[in-house]
């Protein structure tokens, strides 16, 4: 099989204590990107990760925060757990310092497993707001470090040095080896012990892939490829958690770890949803990410075997699983069971069916003649007093379909007239499984 190389963005992981900033940062830093990700209106800022692009260099952004400090686990092994975590998985890691509190217990504890670590360590030290708290960050020091960045990531001091420092160290893009012909890649997403091991060794037909009860068996990211009815597909097994552990927090960063890495690769997301417990947080974190990657997606309501019946005969199964997992409610849903083989043989009929759905191409023709009869109909609201004119709508991209809408007010176009469009696309075309990104550009400004 002929090998193509494809990148994967550098990772940055942001680590610290409890309450030194962590999240201030991370929202910090996306705020201060000089391009960003589109993303969509209305959903929660609750989130771990997120691509972002400083002076024309592109990486992610994980903050490993939002463990419990008060939880059963003693305070060394939650933080050494965290530092692992970003240890196996990130590229450079952005260790953060509260310099309000100054030098603490266990700060040397964690300096001293970074000071081995044969990856880039920034050290940031912050919640310096005033110029008058600046010699008190120069204590840290003491620990043995030479060189800091003092910030403020609530005020955005000295941010803008943090970011330099970080493209400054950021290694290069990965290059992943992958085959170049035409193959679709899944990604097999959940969070641990959801069934995604189980399910891939249905489809390989052996146990290929190690399976157990207990959360966190798998050890590495696994590729397996397989051909069915002369298709030919790329597996990702991204159960990933390299050790067992009682910290929930742990457990679902590493799950987010993982799956970033995953996303950079694959065509389709397959997010397994546990049937018993039904779609948590963490599920619809990973939706959010497959959302934000642009990815197909389809939701598998694993373990239904399990369900009680008075459960399995709820009505409208699909739609509240949908209402759970906004950022992927175009996605179909799937009921199966990867232990019993219930509902598997449909999976590979439906990827078929996203993926053709994910690289579809519609003429011009049909979009601006359908364009057109949605806006005579319901056309957008005025703006400022003026018409918001839409001259034409192309397709520049697929496997993403993406779509450019050329109009004379970009800011006049609300965001609940973007979302009707969108709706109306949706219906027009068959774009189920399908992330869509609707596009306004400005052809020319009327005053």
């Amino acid at each position: 099989m002929s090998k193509s190389k494809v990148t994967n963005k550098p990772l940055v992981a942001i680590i610290g204590r409890p309450n030194v900033g962590k999240s201030t940062l991370f929202n910090r830093l996306i705020s201060e990107r000089k391009a960003i990700v589109e993303d969509i209106p209305g959903v929660t800022r609750d989130r771990i990760y997120a691509d972002t692009q400083w002076d024309g260099k592109d990486f992610s952004l994980v903050d490993t925060g939002g463990f419990d400090p008060e939880g059963e686990e003693l305070y060394p092994s939650l933080i050494k757990n965290q530092i692992d975590i970003a240890l196996d998985e990130s590229d450079l890691i952005l260790c953060i310092l509260d310099g309000q509190e100054g030098v603490m217990p266990h700060d040397l504890d964690v300096i001293e497993i970074l000071r081995r670590v044969d990856k880039p360590v920034i050290f940031a030290v912050n919640k310096i707001d005033h110029q008058k708290h600046v010699d008190k960050a120069l204590e840290f020091h003491s620990l043995g470090i030479e060189e800091f960045v003092v910030i403020s990531a609530m005020q955005g001091r000295n941010v803008n040095e943090l970011l330099d420092k970080i493209i400054e160290l950021l290694p290069a893009y990965k290059q992943i080896e992958e085959p170049d012909e035409e193959i679709i890649k899944i990604a097999v997403l959940g969070k641990p012990n959801v069934g995604k091991s189980t399910l891939i060794n249905k489809f390989l037909g052996e146990d290929r892939l190690i399976t157990s009860p207990v959360a966190g068996t798998t050890r590495d990211t696994i590729d397996s490829y397989i051909t069915r009815e002369d298709k030919k597909y790329l597996l990702i097994d991204t159960a990933g958690i390299r050790r067992k552990s009682r910290i929930t927090f742990s457990v679902e960063r590493h799950s987010v770890f993982r799956a970033v890495r995953a996303m950079e690769r694959a065509d389709i997301a397959l997010l397994m949803i546990d049937a018993e417990e039904g779609p948590t947080h963490q599920d619809a974190r990973l939706a959010r990410l497959i959302a934000d990657k642009g990815r197909g997606c389809i939701i598998l309501l694993n373990k239904w075997d399990l369900v009680p019946t008075e459960i399995a005969q709820t009505t409208g199964i699909d739609e509240i699983l949908k209402d759970e997992l906004m950022a992927v409610d175009y996605s179909p849903v799937l009921i199966i069971s990867a232990m019993t083989g219930r509902g598997i043989n449909k999976i590979f009929d439906e990827i078929n069916k996203v993926f053709a759905n994910f690289s579809q191409r519609i003429s011009t023709k049909r979009l601006n003649t359908f364009l057109k009869k949605i806006v005579e109909k319901t056309p957008p609201p005025i703006f400022k007093g003026k018409e918001i004119k839409f001259y034409y709508i192309s397709q520049p991209l697929t496997q993403q379909p993406t779509f450019v809408v050329f109009t004379n007010r970009i800011k006049g176009v609300p965001e609940n007239y973007k979302r009707f469009l969108e709706n109306r696309f949706r219906e027009e075309f068959d774009l189920e499984g399908t992330p869509m990104k609707l596009v306004f550009r400005s052809e020319r400004d009327e005053a």
